[in-house]
């Protein structure tokens, strides 16, 4: 007869986190995402999750409760920034339909697609040419390619990144999706677009799913629905993007006797792809989504505040951190560059 703490039936994203340790951590997590939410509210402008990580990166640094992170709370927000990711990753799946991005038809899907490769794709050279150490050119060529944090957190967890690596990767995505928000409301102005075409490049181009929300709406409404759609179209090359990774880091660590391999496509991916096919199917009343958008967003708040206080400013402030900001700028102007180039050729 299995014993009392026998936990075997519990499936491993949970039979892995600590038990009492982690209550500080996940504690102080939610407060920030509480105080977030509450920020947020006085600052509409700014989303929370972009709030959520900005708090954690403080909390990690003001000397008042840095000890604090880095000692008791340090376990739970371990706890935070790996596993509820995850969580969060899967329920992501929920806010896409297929019905919806088939909706944007060929054309926008092909353009799509060549912007995600072009950014991951030239982003991870650039930070291969700049020496970056670790995995911190896959993780910023992951993050400026799909949705930022979440891809980062996502691949991460399949590449088995060290926490200092996320961290910046998270840090340095956040800092230029934010920029965004107010530049390219800017550019709007400057270049003449119309609604949709701005819509859609706010979609192609900005990383996180809140800070397109945000840049998006300052065109209007039809800019905001077209920058949601182009945005979840991106989100939905998350899986085949983890799995790819998973699968060319599979056989560059099989020739490693000591290197442990990556499976070749992780269980919250398949969770994720499960969700949209729930979703699709229609099964899910309104008021579901809406009460697991909710959560969704708690989760991920909650794991980017880990994140964040994972973030060691001096890092970035040190030679690799200044060649990490260049890598960023120069991956910002290319899926710019680039998803507007696309969004021109694809409407007309």
């Amino acid at each position: 007869m299995s014993g009392v703490h026998d936990r075997s039936f519990i499936p491993p994203v949970f039979r892995e986190w600590p038990r009492h340790r982690a209550v500080p951590g996940l504690a102080l997590a939610a407060a920030g995402v509480l105080l977030a939410t509450a920020l947020h509210g006085a600052l509409p402008a700014v989303p929370t999750l972009t709030i959520a990580v900005v708090l954690g990166v403080a909390a990690g640094q003001l000397p008042g409760i840095r000890v604090f992170v880095r000692t008791s709370a340090k376990a739970g927000l371990a706890v935070a920034a790996k596993r509820l990711m995850r969580v969060g990753v899967v329920l992501l799946g929920l806010q896409l339909s297929l019905a919806d991005v088939a909706g944007l038809g060929l054309p926008t899907l092909g353009m799509v697609v060549c912007v995600v490769l072009a950014t991951f794709c030239g982003t991870y050279w650039l930070g291969r040419r700049l020496d970056l150490p670790g995995d911190v050119p896959l993780l910023v060529a992951a993050g400026y390619a799909i949705c930022g944090a979440s891809a980062i957190g996502a691949v991460g967890q399949v590449a088995r990144s060290e926490e200092d690596d996320v961290a910046g990767a998270v840090a340095l995505v956040t800092l230029c999706g934010t920029l965004a928000i107010a530049v390219l409301p800017v550019l709007h102005t400057v270049l003449g677009m119309d609604p949709v075409r701005f819509g859609r490049w706010a979609g192609a181009s900005v990383h996180d799913v809140g800070q397109v929300v945000a840049t998006a709406q300052t065109a209007g409404p039809l800019a905001l629905r077209d920058a949601v759609l182009v945005k979840l179209m991106r989100v939905v090359l998350l899986a085949p993007l983890t799995a790819g990774t998973a699968v060319a880091l599979r056989r560059s660590r099989g020739a490693d006797a000591g290197g442990e391999r990556p499976a070749a496509l992780p269980l919250f991916v398949v969770g994720f792809l499960a969700m949209i096919l729930l979703r699709s199917t229609g099964l899910l009343g309104t008021a579901v989504l809406e009460h697991t958008a909710a959560v969704q967003h708690f989760v991920l708040a909650s794991a980017l505040f880990g994140l964040g206080a994972a973030v060691n400013l001096s890092t970035l402030a040190s030679k690799s951190g200044r060649r990490m900001l260049v890598l960023g700028a120069a991956s910002w102007v290319v899926v710019a560059g680039v998803s507007y180039a696309g969004v021109l050729l694809t409407t007309g």
